[in-house]
């Protein structure tokens, strides 16, 4: 039997050389505190494009300088953004891997000294400010604000864009009953709880027609928080609206204790997966190629976002094809020590 973690997929209008996808992490690497790309991204992101990733999603990129996690992040707000996320783009196409690009607003999770505004009134605990209850305007200039940072996302070049719905952030707080306790149409109900996600996906649609995933925390792990039959529903509605794959991940949207353990979340990529007949990628705590391989072969998702493991290991996919014995092309310059 081939290595399915080695075979294309293809998702709209592009295919992946191999179902291996770098996750989404932030590098807080913006010393000047304006979101432009540095050094240390194009470094960081194209050496993982020699070590043969088939998609590269560079960290959540803030839509609004307000929506930062930190000070340091990445910024897609102004278009002089644009020429830097061009270069990373180019350096990683030319060494064969993907391009995608996780746009995001942190909510009441920013870490800045600014105001910070989010669905309620409520901090994330004790060492976070209290943000400031969204304005129904406040809302549609996020949205209008996601939606520039797709226009900006596709002059850079990229091929992916996904939305940031988990961990906690901005997106997250509206789906989740914990952080959302807003009595108008943007809280209550799940359909309501939804609404700036559908509007933010119809919005950025209108300007991007290539591939579309969106990330979730498919499980709050609170009492009377979400769960991933819960978010079933919510993820059809997701695929009717255009989201074309779940970054199915968890947590992060309050205080809670997690039990972790090599692919504790992979579950919830099949229930979602099978529940809402979409296809998924699975993350958390999968290091090993074989497990990779488990999860592919078993229909729980259709692509693997490796996250951690890749900062150990950028050469993680040549160890990995190793193991499956399956045949990948090392850059021409590597070829003696592949």
């Amino acid at each position: 039997m081939s290595a399915k973690l080695f075979s294309p997929y293809t998702i709209k209008n592009i295919t992946l050389k191999n179902r291996i996808v770098m996750s989404p992490m932030c590098m807080y690497s913006c010393p000047d505190e304006d979101g432009i790309v540095q050094n240390w991204h194009k470094t960081h992101y194209t050496s993982r494009a020699v070590g043969g990733v088939g998609l590269i999603i560079v960290e959540a990129t803030a839509v609004t300088e307000q929506g930062r996690i930190s000070p340091n992040d990445l910024g897609i707000w102004s278009d002089e953004h644009v020429s830097g996320l061009s270069e990373l783009v180019s350096l990683i196409k030319e060494q064969g891997a993907k391009t995608g690009i996780q746009i995001a607003h942190a909510g009441r999770k920013a870490e800045l000294k600014e105001e910070i505004i989010a669905p309620s009134a409520i901090a994330f605990n004790d060492r976070y400010q209290t943000p400031k209850e969204m304005t129904k305007e406040n809302i549609q200039e996020t949205v209008v604000a996601f939606q520039k940072g797709a226009e900006r996302a596709k002059k850079a070049g990229f091929e992916v864009i996904e939305l940031h719905g988990a961990h906690g952030y901005l997106l997250n707080q509206f789906l989740s009953p914990i952080s959302n306790k807003r009595t108008d149409e943007y809280g209550g109900s799940a359909e309501n709880r939804y609404r700036i996600v559908k509007e933010t996906i119809t919005a950025v649609k209108e300007v991007w027609d290539g591939p579309l995933f969106i990330r979730i925390s498919a499980n709050d792990y609170l009492e009377g928080g979400m769960t991933p039959e819960q978010y079933i529903e919510i993820v059809k509605w997701m695929k009717e609206d255009g989201v074309d794959l779940i970054d199915v991940s968890s947590g992060a949207v309050a205080p809670a204790r997690i039990h972790i353990f090599p692919g504790y979340q992979v579950s919830f990529s099949e229930t979602i997966k099978h529940g809402a007949e979409i296809a998924t990628g699975a993350v958390g705590l999968i290091t090993s190629s074989i497990h990779a391989e488990e999860i592919l072969q078993n229909d729980r998702a259709d692509l693997i976002f490796l996250a951690r493991e890749l900062l150990r290991n950028p050469y993680w996919p040549r160890t990995a094809a190793q193991e499956l014995n399956a045949e990948i092309t090392p850059p021409a310059q590597y070829e003696r020590g592949w």
